[in-house]
């Protein structure tokens, strides 16, 4: 049984580490490079086609534990009002009452509560902090690779995604049917510390 769960926990951690860490290597911090990071949105226009859109300033940091995978944690920074859908007067209402209301809740906010491993996959728990509500979220990550930089830093990047139903953080304007739920990307590069 122990033997067990010790081939476990060094499969989750070749996952979140590629496998090129030693088991002893110490916890691993990363910050967020927001010019090589993105949260993206996508959601339904009238049902006839899909809206997409951006979130221009990101901030945060993650940490990487190759020895203990669990111990692994995220936390994002998104400043709502750099809402970005490519139209000015859509982010203008975006921005507004309406929607992310962004004089009232400045910032959206995830917080990791714990990296779990389950049918091979790595799955991400956490609280999602968005319009003044919080909810617990998860959503599964995806490592896209890491190694050294031209600059001599070394990089770790993640992607990841999660449905959203706009009314469970109280934002429930009338879009229709269709897009009652929106899709976040989380596009994440992390410089080490």
């Amino acid at each position: 049984m122990i033997q067990s769960s010790r081939l476990t926990a060094a499969a989750l951690a070749c996952v979140l580490s590629f496998g090129t860490a030693p088991a002893w290597a110490a916890p691993e911090k990363y910050k967020i490079d927001p010019t090589h990071s993105f949260v993206t949105f996508t959601i339904p226009h009238l049902g006839y086609s899909l809206l997409q859109g951006r979130f221009n300033r990101i901030d945060g940091q993650f940490t990487v534990d190759p020895e203990q995978p669990d111990r692994g944690a995220i936390q994002i920074t998104v400043e709502t009002g750099s809402v970005d859908s490519n139209h000015a007067e859509r982010d203008k209402h975006l921005k507004g009452k309406d929607f992310l209301d962004v004089d009232r809740f400045p910032k959206a906010e995830f917080t990791s509560k714990k990296i779990v491993e389950k049918d091979g996959k790595v799955l991400v728990e956490g609280d999602l902090t968005l319009h003044g509500i919080i909810r617990p979220v998860r959503f599964e990550a995806k490592a896209i690779g890491s190694g050294p930089d031209p600059w001599g830093g070394f990089r770790r990047g993640y992607a990841g995604s999660l449905t959203l139903k706009r009314a469970d953080f109280g934002i429930s304007y009338n879009l229709g049917p269709a897009a009652e739920t929106l899709e976040l990307g989380l596009f994440i590069e992390g410089l080490k510390q």
